[in-house]
């Protein structure tokens, strides 16, 4: 029987047995503080507090689950224990604290450390590398470091912070970042510029950041058509020709190429702009052949119009050709003379006003303030019309390559001020309303008269067809008038004969008598 009891009773030894080595009662749960980053090879402390436990007490730091990392004693009734961990690669997880007092357990509860490498070596990588590239390409330019984690990245263009703020100036050029890239789909003349980022940990004590260098990125234009144009000089008793090739649009560097008749006979890098000059042999009134340009950049080659090298000498009558400008008072205003010149490619124009001269621009100031000089010479305004400005004016030109050339001149066209009075637009105004009444009168009286006419003719068909009625009635009735007075009835002797016409034929020689 004795036996018996000590089996029943060994299963309940075992498990108090378990639960001692357990850690028998458990204790209230410590309290474990501790950083959640930490940079590596730095040092951090973990304190562990256990409130209401009497010593002495054991404190373990373990570290994912059961890793025991340190072990401290508490023997003075501190209630707490202190852990100073050097951080490496291996420390980042998760860290609890387990505090044992009287064979009676308590775990704390779990903080999360991560080892943050500290960022450094930052810098701006672009695609395309080097950042050169046309409108309309893509670009991306990526914020790289050489050793780093939990990064946070701010970019910069022409030092201004880079944001997704819509109130941002930056935000008219569609510039996005995210992560630690920044891309432009599309990029335009806007986009060039300097661009840089800061690469950094942000933590609650100690943040840490790395700068890159600035990337300069350049945005190409595309060229446009180059224009092609020539000049002509006389050096000594010979000339020279001079031709220009530009273009109005694009990036230098860019080479320019001249073709005589196709043929290469000439090249030009342009550096700084986008303009390029050419020798070329010239004979006035002579075909010398027809021109090209070339130009190229690294992406594209563009030709311009053909040219025809031929310089005509200025010759034929000139003709002045006067319009006359008015204000809107219509008083006269100003005056536009033109030099109308039948042959000549390079002309040069001088002008005269009752013989004297009026100097061209080049020449020097002209005598009279109120003229002015457009078109190279060939316009001349009269901007203020005074009675000294009336007159005979000629034009003349000769060519502009040579001084010694000989002049043509226009006959004289007289020039004077008047008050011609044109037509303002209140008058036209009342002019046309009366114009417009009249037409309206007209159309109304028109109409008048066709409703007139309509009436007259329907009264006269009712009339004919009432008379026809009367006419085809009277052949088959007797029509009997109205009664007669009685002094037209009776006669001297005291008888009237009566009409009979309508009587029929029996009885028609009867009479009636009328006794009084």
């Amino acid at each position: 029987m004795k036996k018996k009891r000590e089996s029943c009773l060994l299963p309940v030894l075992v498990v108090a047995c378990l639960v001692s080595i357990m850690g028998g009662s458990s204790l209230s749960s410590p309290i474990l503080i501790g950083p959640d980053k930490a940079y590596l090879n730095s040092k951090v402390v973990f304190l562990c507090r256990s409130p209401g436990s009497p010593p002495p007490n054991t404190y373990e730091l373990l570290k994912d689950g059961n890793h025991l990392v340190a072990t401290s004693n508490d023997l003075q009734d501190n209630q707490s224990a202190t852990f100073f961990l050097k951080i490496s690669v291996t420390s980042e997880g998760s860290y609890h604290c387990r505090v044992t007092a009287g064979g009676n357990l308590g775990l704390s509860g779990t903080v999360r450390l991560q080892v943050v490498i500290p960022v450094s070596g930052t810098m701006v990588t672009s695609d395309p590398d080097p950042p050169i590239l046309y409108e309309g390409l893509r670009l991306t330019l990526t914020c790289d470091v050489t050793k780093g984690s939990h990064l946070s990245y701010t970019w910069f263009y022409n030092r201004q912070e880079v944001t997704s703020s819509p109130t941002s100036p930056l935000t008219p050029l569609l510039l996005w970042p995210v992560g630690n890239t920044l891309v432009v789909e599309r990029v335009t003349a806007k986009h060039a510029g300097n661009y840089s980022c800061i690469a950094g940990t942000r933590m609650q004590t100690n943040s840490r950041f790395s700068s890159s260098r600035e990337v300069m990125v350049r945005v190409k234009a595309y060229l446009s058509v180059p224009q092609i144009s020539f000049t002509i000089s006389k050096e000594g008793s010979s000339f020279c020709g001079n031709v220009t090739c530009r273009s109005s649009r694009g990036t230098p560097p860019v080479t320019f190429y001249l073709f005589l008749d196709d043929k290469e006979v000439g090249s030009d890098v342009a550096t700084e702009s986008l303009v390029a000059w050419f020798p070329v042999a010239m004979v006035p009134g002579r075909d010398m052949g027809t021109v090209r340009c070339t130009v190229e950049s690294d992406a594209q080659r563009l030709t311009s119009r053909p040219l025809t090298l031929v310089v005509v000498p200025v010759g034929g009558s000139p003709k002045v050709d006067v319009e006359y400008l008015y204000r809107v008072d219509s008083k006269m205003a100003a005056a536009r003379l033109q030099c109308l010149l039948s042959l000549g490619t390079f002309p040069f124009f001088s002008w005269s006003l009752n013989g004297s001269l009026l100097l061209h621009p080049s020449e020097g100031d002209s005598s009279h303030p109120s003229h002015s000089l457009a078109d190279g010479g060939r316009t001349l305004f009269l901007t203020e019309i005074t009675l000294e400005d009336s007159g005979y004016y000629r034009c003349r030109a000769r060519d502009s390559y040579d001084v010694t050339s000989a002049w043509v001149e226009s006959q004289p066209v007289l020039v004077q001020v008047t008050e011609v009075s044109t037509t303002t637009i209140e008058v036209m105004a009342i002019v046309f309303c009366c114009f417009l009444m009249l037409t309206l009168a007209g159309g109304v009286a028109c109409v008048m008269r066709m409703l007139n006419r309509q009436r007259d003719v329907v009264a006269s068909s009712e009339q004919r067809a009432r008379a026809a009625n009367e006419r085809r009635f009277s052949e088959h009735f007797c029509i009997i008038p109205d009664p007669l007075p009685l002094s037209d009835i009776t006669t001297r002797s005291g008888v009237k004969q009566v009409d009979t016409s309508c009587v029929d034929n029996d009885v028609e020689n009867q009479t009636l008598e009328i006794t009084i």
